[in-house]
């Protein structure tokens, strides 16, 4: 009998598809690389999912993130992916939180649960933080390296962080990890070198995107990214590619 999964379940075949209608992934940051995975989750047939993100969508989202349109300007970005996931499948468990994720809300989530992590944060606090996280409760994560200031969606890979080069965040979260003692970390990161965007500072929409930004309450002026349509979405599906092969195979 055709399903919503039937195309999915050919070339996965059965059982794979109860692994990941059983399975509980958590995405940290619904943005350009976040949202692009949870929908491809989503639509390979994860059947609950935990969504975090504080922000709300603003006019410079409308370039690069699936969930952003005119109409959803100024809605929680959890509250619109939410949404549109229970119009792909309304059967899929949805978990949303209105966070970010630091030291200070970690206490809010149980990493036991979860099948996979995902992180798609943009600041190394809380990206450090959740892999620390995910690690102590024997969790698989996997996390993305910088996406902004790039124009080449073919440069990704995926690799261990501390056979990464290149990425300006990678280098940092390396470096930091290390001192943490933690040995190895999924990530998909990019080989293309960075391109320096015009400064501009969005009172409207700040997003802290920049390798050691604080995160959304530090109050620092900083220069927002570039980004475009065809490259953190690269990023967002090549994640959620690495997930539902490694559920599968788990």
């Amino acid at each position: 009998m055709e399903n919503r999964f039937s195309r999915t379940e050919l070339l996965l075949g059965k059982s794979a598809m109860e692994k990941l209608k059983n399975s509980r992934v958590a995405v940290f940051g619904i943005g350009g690389v976040g949202g692009y995975t949870v929908e491809a989750l989503v639509r390979s047939g994860v059947g609950a999912v935990d969504i975090v993100d504080s922000d709300k969508v603003c006019l410079t989202n409308l370039n690069r993130q699936i969930i952003a349109t005119e109409s959803s300007i100024g809605k929680y970005k959890v509250d619109v992916m939410r949404e549109r996931i229970r119009d792909i499948n309304p059967e899929a468990e949805v978990n949303v939180y209105k966070c970010f994720y630091l030291p200070e809300t970690r206490h809010e989530f149980d990493f036991s649960q979860y099948s996979y992590v995902v992180d798609a944060v943009d600041t190394v606090t809380a990206k450090i933080q959740l892999v620390m996280d995910a690690k102590e409760a024997g969790v698989p994560i996997i996390s993305s390296m910088g996406a902004g200031n790039k124009l080449d969606p073919a440069a990704f890979q995926v690799a261990d962080i501390y056979k990464t080069s290149v990425c300006p965040l990678a280098k940092v979260m390396r470096r930091e990890l290390k001192k943490r003692g933690i040995k190895k970390l999924k990530v998909v990161y990019s080989q293309e070198l960075p391109l320096t965007p015009a400064w501009e500072e969005d009172p409207d929409c700040r997003e802290a995107q920049e390798a050691g930004a604080a995160g959304p309450a530090s109050g620092a002026r900083r220069a927002l990214p570039g980004s475009v349509a065809f490259v953190p979405s690269v990023a967002g599906l090549i994640i959620a590619g690495e997930v539902i092969k490694d559920l599968v195979k788990s």
